[in-house]
């Protein structure tokens, strides 16, 4: 009792600012605190009594006043029916604030869904704005590539401060500085071109002469020249001949690089055409079938005449043969020309490919070793390339590849 009296003033007022802010529950706490000072004024009297010595009148006053008429059980009763009444609005504010918190959970659940959603969408639409945007640029730079390779020398506009820019910039120069140089490439093969065609109209002049005046000679003083002198005038007319062929190969050599037109080619015609030119009729010529293709006709011809060319020349007339054979690969078509000539020494194979390389004498009018030079310059410039298999007295074949 004497804890309660220091302990239920502190309860209530706890209480009291718990509820402040709702009217009907303050009102009962101040109807409770009432009936608890209304019991406390009960429960001194009788603390009272039981402290008294001469209890005989008190208790009886006490006993017919008080507890006879139960106004202790009343109070506590009134306290208790305060409380249930407290302890209903409680409850009933319970269950709202549960309410709203379970809607307030289930309104957060939803928002926050709705945000992460939200989010994942204008990421995913952020991510392909970007990939689309930097695919753009780097389509744009591809194609500035591209147009590069094909001799189409443009700029890319970008005007971004980015890794991207840089490779931009990088490319643009490349382009002004590949046509640049392409410009002064074409210029200066002009100036070589002109340069050849000059150089051998002026060379070609004096050779002429020279053969002429060795004609005269001989025309004039045929009854006078002595066995001797008339094999030195056959020695300089053979050696202004071969002159003059070193000087028509090299402008040979020099045209290769010039683009022909590009047409419908029937291979197997085309090589039995040029075998009806420069094949002797006792020599055995075999044309496996040959293949249909769109191609610089004049720069294939160019190549089997030459190595068709070189076959005979190389062979013994009576035994001489020759072959042409195909076989078609991924990216190319593979020809061969096989002989049963003389055959190449294998320190030759590589040598051959080379400006004046050959097997014969220089003196031989018919060989000037420009012809698998040419060859080679050709199949260079369409990036193929070729070989031979050869071993002495055991023929050659020469294996070429070609675009398809």
């Amino acid at each position: 009792y004497d804890k309660g009296l220091s302990v239920v003033p502190q309860l209530l007022a706890q209480q009291d600012s718990l509820i402040r802010h709702n009217a009907e529950q303050s009102a009962i706490l101040d109807s409770i605190r009432s009936l608890q000072s209304q019991w406390m004024a009960f429960a001194a009297g009788l603390v009272q009594v039981w402290r008294s010595i001469d209890t005989s009148k008190v208790s009886k006053a006490l006993y017919e006043g008080q507890l006879k008429k139960r106004i202790g059980k009343k109070i506590n009763d009134e306290i208790a029916r305060q409380f249930s009444a407290f302890d209903k609005i409680e409850y009933s504010n319970r269950n709202i604030h549960s309410y709203n918190l379970a809607r307030s959970i289930r309104n957060t659940h939803i928002y926050s869904l709705t945000f992460f959603g939200l989010t994942i969408i204008i990421g995913v639409l952020t991510t392909i704005y970007i990939i689309a945007l930097i695919s753009k640029r780097i389509k744009s730079l591809a194609k500035l590539a591209e147009d590069i390779s094909q001799g189409n020398f443009t700029h890319v506009s970008d005007e971004k401060k980015d890794e991207l820019t840089n490779l931009s910039s990088s490319l643009n120069i490349m382009s002004d500085s590949l046509r640049k140089n392409i410009n002064e490439l074409k210029n200066r093969n002009a100036e070589l071109d002109k340069f050849a065609y000059v150089v051998s109209h002026d060379l070609k002049a004096p050779l002429r002469g020279i053969n002429n005046v060795t004609k005269w000679i001989e025309e004039d003083m045929e009854t006078e020249l002595s066995p001797k002198l008339s094999e030195y005038l056959g020695i300089i007319g053979q050696r202004t001949k071969r002159m003059e062929d070193l000087i028509n190969g090299l402008l040979d050599y020099a045209r290769v690089t010039k683009k022909t037109d590009s047409e419908m080619t029937d291979v197997t015609e085309l090589v039995r055409q040029i075998t009806n030119d420069i094949v002797p009729r006792n020599f055995l010529v075999q044309i496996e079938p040959l293949p249909v293709i769109f191609t610089e006709r004049l720069k294939l011809r160019q190549v089997f005449s030459n190595l068709i060319s070189n076959a005979v020349k190389f062979s013994v007339p009576e035994k001489g043969s020759v072959l042409i054979t195909c076989r078609e690969l991924t990216s190319h078509y593979e020809f061969s020309v096989k002989d049963t000539g003389i055959g190449i020494e294998e320190e030759y194979h590589t040598r051959i490919f080379e400006m004046f390389q050959t097997l014969r004498e220089k003196d031989d009018k018919e060989n000037t070793g420009i012809g698998l030079a040419i060859i080679k310059k050709i199949l260079d410039e369409l990036n193929c390339s070729i070989r031979v298999n050869s071993n002495v007295g055991n023929g050659a074949e020469f294996i070429f590849t070609w675009p398809h």
